[in-house]
């Protein structure tokens, strides 16, 4: 592996990515052969790599421009080929992730120790080998663990713990009583322990209703950017381990997600919604408050969820139905302007009926 010019950008040979994949290794004519990069099939260059996971994009992949192609093994290829060298993987998603961490460059950040220009209470205890960096505003009583990267103008408020590993992008805010497990990464411009949406009408006004519990991330979770993690009323809003959140979330107080979910970006989940382990919820679902979606359950993208969920079970629609029923009643409402008019003319023909 080599790195060039001053972004660093990194070379392999196709020798080199064959052995890490630990796939069947090229010809020897090939094998030398400079891999700069990765791209789609119909995008990708003469120094780059590409991958075929379908036969559906068969054609793309006889008309490429790319050096290589990594090629899922169940996929039968027709005899024409292409004139890219094939290497033949377990899994071409998988194969390609891996390529992806070996041309991944490092992302920059602060270099361990406090930048002078961040603002530490006394009473704050960070550990030596984490990075502050400039800007960053650490509040009293506050633990910030080993290794753990803060980056410019993160606001860290008062009571909050943060664990080993972890990584704060620009422009978090971390309010007051958080608790922040190990290795979690939260990307810029998302905010936990905003006061959760809470009023009563006294009758005259919104009263407010105060917002007096808490926030707990849990080890290993990634919280995209411009995602909101209300706090609880009281107790705690919980995010389990593992879990993945993308941009524009938003999760209301008393929110439980539990390990391992995908909620995909401008989801929204109201109060005291209850996710188990490994649920799926794809772009612009929303979930009333107090729903739970059982371990295993998805939801389709848009879907309007406004009833519980049984484990393991794929709605859509709104309101969300089981995904098979939901296609049968869009399949349905498409047809009903021509069914309108055949019943029109049923109608005119009753009505001739009767005038005779």
């Amino acid at each position: 592996m080599s790195e060039h010019g001053t972004n660093s950008v990194k070379t392999f040979t196709l020798a080199e990515i064959a052995a890490e994949l630990k796939c069947p290794p090229p010809a020897a004519s090939r094998a030398a052969l400079p891999i700069t990069g990765v791209a789609a099939l119909d995008d990708a260059g003469a120094t780059q790599l590409s991958f075929l996971t379908s036969e559906h994009y068969h054609k793309q992949y006889e008309q490429t421009s790319a050096a290589a192609v990594l090629v899922d093994k169940k996929i039968k290829l027709k005899p024409a080929g292409t004139r890219a060298v094939v290497l033949i993987v377990e899994n071409a998603e998988s194969a390609m992730a891996r390529v992806l961490e070996m041309f991944a460059l490092p992302v920059p950040h602060p270099p361990p120790g406090i930048d002078p220009a961040a603002c530490i209470d006394p009473t704050a205890i960070v550990a030596g080998s984490a990075a502050i960096g400039p800007f960053v505003v650490v509040g009293a009583r506050t633990t910030i663990g080993n290794g753990t990267i803060v980056h410019a103008g993160v606001h860290i408020s008062n009571d909050v713990t943060i664990g080993e590993g972890c990584q704060l992008f620009p422009h978090v805010t971390v309010r007051e009583r958080i608790t922040i497990g190990n290795r979690v990464i939260i990307h810029a411009n998302s905010t936990l322990g905003t006061d959760g949406f809470g009023y009563r009408w006294d009758g005259k006004r919104h009263a407010k209703v105060p917002q007096i519990g808490t926030v707990i991330i849990e080890d290993d979770v990634e919280i995209g950017s411009g995602v909101c993690v209300d706090r609880a009323k009281f107790g705690a809003t919980r995010i389990g381990m593992g879990s993945k959140i993308d941009n524009l979330v938003q999760v209301a107080h008393n929110v439980r997600i539990g390990p391992h979910c995908i909620i995909a970006g401008q989801a929204g989940l109201a109060g005291s919604v209850r996710l188990g382990a490994g649920v799926i919820l794809g772009g612009q679902v929303g979930v009333r408050d107090h729903i739970t979606l059982g371990p295993g359950a998805m939801a389709a993208a848009s879907a309007g969820i406004v009833e519980d969920v049984d484990a393991g079970i794929v709605v859509s629609g709104v309101p969300a139905l089981p995904h098979r029923q939901s296609l049968r009643e869009q399949a349905a409402l498409r047809r009903l302007p021509d069914l309108v008019v055949q019943v029109r003319k049923l109608q005119e023909q009753v009505e001739q009926l009767k005038g005779k």
